[in-house]
């Protein structure tokens, strides 16, 4: 039995494929056509995912999709109508969600009736938690998924316990803290798609001076919701334009002039940062993370009486790749065990889709947990190879030197030397990662000894705003050394408090708050990884390395071509790939 999810014409187009239950490949189409987030059709991720299957299209069961048409259609209709264009571009969206059997059959050059594969449509919050849920070690969880907005609701909750989940209760449209994180974001002057993390980095540095205000535009109901004050918002009285068509999503500004009035002038994006930006910014994770721990303690009470609580959590949505609140979550409310796959946004529904229709509608038995997140495509010695003679000519216009070693306690090794030594490197190896972070087969490593590596970082490599924190990569039994209260943490999605003792000693990746947003990294899922870290603790007596995402303002690299050009047009000294060092001789 074969299923392909697909998530199309919205942010972060993805597909996966699940072969009798087991996952084989999950990818971003931003990976392959190099548009952050892109939004349209997954045309090339969908031909990875079917390779790494070894199938062809016609031979696939089920496609899911995470949109249901049916879904709050009496709230579609209202707003339809009140909104005319609203509902004009919903027509166009459903139009071409409806039409994916006759693209499909466009993209292989195939008759649509030769697509024997049914289509079925989850709602888009379903999908969600379905990606948490179906693929976590629990057998039975609390369910929790917020984003901006989806079928019409932002806010979902629920029970998952065994191959079945049960939804209790959700937030619809207007009301959504994604919305509010967003709008905020771009009053900010962050305007890109997918920017509200650069604000949770800025927050940091700020204090909750306009909390009092912050309080009003997000209020708690008596029962298990909140409300926005609307005056501050337009998304529900026009069409608020998104580009989720083809290409790079785009939305229009979501905050009113109300906004401004009441906190004074937007920031343009040009403008430096002031405090009163740094305040508004702590104001508003302050507000979050109340409404989000209000929400948590009230879906845990939820539960019946007279039956012990379950205290594990299932977790997906925009809004829960806020690794500062997740990292409170622990301290905040009754639950002791937490589960955010790693692509846990909007890309991350292919999965969730895929999953329900396994589970939730074929009835069949839970047999595959994801505890890692290698799931993109892998390159072999020979390619690279071909990729370093096509590529010859620019490597030796920088005075590259290539050496190979098949040996991996070797490469290791030398890398951890390099890095030790204060040099940047560009580490490719394995599979790519599924979701937003790299997570050690994508990643630029430095030494977290050397404060002025973030500064280095960002000057040389990376190019982006001062204020947004490193992550720590961490050997999974030493993190305890090194972070207080610290759980696994294998997708980089919780934020947890550096032990004073241990600032000093990895000052590079810890935020000006003294948190770290972690990785721990474990033999067992990922052991070259893994044993670099080790011989770089054998060097400097630290198992921790300084891990950052493989790119220079593009999606992450995927290919060894996309790792070669990022390493020559940049500061990096060293690349390795696979089974080659390629360094740059100064």
């Amino acid at each position: 039995m074969i299923i392909l999810g697909i998530n199309a014409y919205h942010g972060d187009a993805s597909a996966v494929i699940i072969k009798d239950g087991q996952l084989v490949a999950a990818a971003e189409e931003e990976r392959f056509n190099r548009i952050k987030h892109s939004a349209g059709f997954p045309q090339e991720a969908l031909n990875y995912c079917l390779n790494a299957a070894g199938i062809c299209i016609k031979e696939v069961d089920y496609i899911a999709i995470p949109r249901d048409p049916r879904a709050r259609f009496l709230k579609k209709l209202y707003y339809g109508i009140k909104i005319p264009k609203l509902a004009a571009r919903r027509w166009v969206a459903l139009s071409r969600v409806q039409g994916i059997k006759n693209k499909l059959a466009g993209i292989f050059r195939i008759r649509e009736s030769e697509i024997k594969a049914k289509i079925i449509n989850i709602e888009h919050h379903r999908a969600h938690v379905g990606s948490s849920f179906f693929v976590s070690p629990f057998e039975k969880a609390m369910l929790f998924s917020a984003d901006g907005l989806g079928d019409f609701a932002s806010t979902m909750w629920g029970v998952g316990q065994e191959n079945k989940i049960k939804m209790l209760g959700d937030i619809s449209f207007p009301h959504s803290l994604g919305i509010y994180y967003t709008a905020i974001t771009q009053y900010l002057g962050f305007l890109h798609y997918g920017d509200e993390y650069k604000v949770m980095g800025l927050a940091a540095y700020g204090e909750p001076e306009y909390k009092d205000e912050f309080d009003k535009i997000v209020t708690s109901d008596e029962n298990l919701g909140f409300n926005l004050d609307l005056n501050y918002f337009v998304h529900h009285k026009k069409l608020v334009d998104m580009n989720f068509e083809e290409g790079q999503p785009s939305l229009e500004l979501l905050y009113s002039s109300y906004l401004e009035k009441r906190l004074g002038r937007h920031r343009q994006k040009s403008d430096s940062i002031e405090r009163r930006h740094q305040n508004i910014a702590a104001s508003l994770q302050a507000r979050l993370e109340e409404i989000f721990f209000l929400l948590l303690n009230r879906i845990y009470e939820l539960q019946p009486q007279g039956q012990d609580k379950l205290d594990a959590l299932c977790m997906a949505g925009g809004v829960t790749f806020n690794c500062v609140a997740n990292g409170k979550i622990f301290d905040q409310t009754p639950f002791k065990k937490i589960y955010i796959q790693p692509a846990a946004g909007d890309a991350g529904l292919a999965v969730g889709a895929a999953y329900y229709v396994w589970h939730q509608i074929l009835n069949k038995p839970r047999d595959f947990l994801m505890e890692h997140a290698y799931w993109g495509p892998q390159y072999n010695c020979e390619t690279i190879s071909d990729e370093l003679k096509i590529m010859s000519g620019e490597l030796n216009k920088q005075r590259c030197t290539v050496i190979k070693t098949e040996d991996k306690e070797e490469l290791c090794r030398k890398t951890a030397l390099e890095i030790a030594d204060g040099r940047i490197v560009g580490w490719f190896q394995g599979r790519m990662e599924w979701g937003p972070r790299a997570l050690g087969n994508r990643s630029i490593l430095v030494d977290p000894r050397r404060q002025k590596m973030k500064d280095t970082l960002n000057n040389c490599i990376k190019h982006r705003e001062p204020f947004r924190p490193f992550a720590p990569a961490v050997l999974e039994e030493k993190a305890g050394e090194y972070f207080a209260d610290v759980h696994p943490s294998p997708f980089m999605l919780f934020t947890h408090r550096v032990k004073p003792e241990k600032r000093n000693i990895i000052p590079a990746p810890t935020h000006v708050d003294g948190t770290a947003r972690l990785q721990t990294v474990n033999q067992r899922e990922n052991p070259l990884f893994w044993k670099l870290i080790k011989e770089f603790e054998k060097i400097t007596g630290v198992p921790v390395l300084l891990n950052t995402s493989f790119n220079e303002n593009e999606p992450i690299v995927c290919r060894p071509k996309e790792a070669l050009e990022c390493f020559l047009k940049t500061r990096m000294d060293t690349l390795v790939m696979g089974s080659f060092i390629i360094k740059k001789v100064n």
